[in-house]
């Protein structure tokens, strides 16, 4: 039984298959992988893509789905995550699950042999997001190593997985521009292939992808009450392509259209957003097809 609470639990093959995978389902692959298998769908916070995205690719690989909103589960009335992780392998095949909690909430349901759990996002990392974006780069630019990305906003969870997953790809490099006190652990930086900071000066030409997501991180709030100040500065407009004219626009979403981007460049020539939406379906299936189809 597989996994997949981080993407530091699979190693560099199993990432590269997981996302040429995806990018095979883009092409029109078509599987029966988990037919007549049960995939329990639950979310605790508000999802539009990922919910939609592993509900569709369930039912498109074969399987049935059971939706569980925030409030139907004992565990609001007392019941352990045990056990409650306990029950669910009795009765299903695979779990998703957005918490928006620590992950070490997930792991809780990882100690079973029955059912595969697979991370919608938690506090610290959006893993299928991460995912997803791969397989984004590379439907569009056919390939993934050497790539170099600019992000910029804060070190949220949709970050950290990237931080993670990036690197794995050779020649690749991930740009970090942060808000001072809104920056990834210092652990995700390794300096060749992540590097961050907290400023815009000295940024460099030729990036090929331009990475943004929205200030407020599904889930999460900022005690600083002046916060966007800081925020002001990372907003993602035109001028970001004057030294990289050829680079695409990615963009996690929901977007903030003159927040953290601006409407031009998220509905301009050089957004792939939408795409990049579109292509959580797809990675989606993928990941159920890894995680569950080998135990069955």
């Amino acid at each position: 039984m597989r996994h997949l609470i981080s993407i530091a639990d699979l190693t560099d093959d199993q990432l590269r298959q997981i996302v040429e995978r995806g990018a095979a389902f883009a092409a029109g692959e078509r599987s029966r992988a988990l037919d007549e298998a049960v995939v329990g769908i639950y979310f605790r916070k508000t999802s539009t893509r990922t919910r939609t995205a592993f509900s569709s690719g369930a039912l498109r690989l074969g399987a049935r789905i059971v939706a569980y909103g925030p409030d139907d589960l004992q565990t609001n009335t007392g019941e352990t995550l045990d056990d409650t992780g306990q029950v669910f392998s009795r009765m299903l095949d695979g779990l998703v699950a957005r918490t928006a909690a620590p992950a070490a909430e997930l792991r809780a349901w990882t100690g079973q042999h029955r059912m595969g759990v697979v991370n919608a996002m938690t506090t610290e990392e959006h893993p299928t997001q991460a995912l997803t974006d791969l397989t984004t780069l590379l439907r569009h630019f056919g390939r993934i190593d050497g790539l170099r990305v600019l992000y910029l906003g804060e070190g949220n969870n949709t970050a950290a997985a990237l931080a993670r997953a990036l690197p794995r790809f050779p020649g690749t490099l991930l740009d970090l521009r942060t808000p001072p006190g809104y920056g990834v652990p210092d652990e995700l930086v390794t300096g060749d292939g992540v590097t961050q900071r907290h400023d815009l000066h000295d940024l460099a030409t030729g990036y090929d992808v331009v990475y943004t997501t929205r200030w407020q991180t599904t889930g999460t709030s900022k005690p600083d009450p002046h916060w966007r100040r800081l925020f002001e500065p990372f907003r993602v407009g035109p001028q970001l392509w004057d030294g990289s004219p050829e680079a695409v626009f990615l963009h996690d979403l929901p977007a903030h259209r003159g927040e953290e981007v601006t409407a031009g460049v998220l509905d301009g020539p050089h957004s792939i957003a939408f795409e990049q939406a579109g292509n959580k379906l797809y990675s989606a299936m993928a990941v159920l097809e890894w995680c569950l189809a080998g135990s069955r």
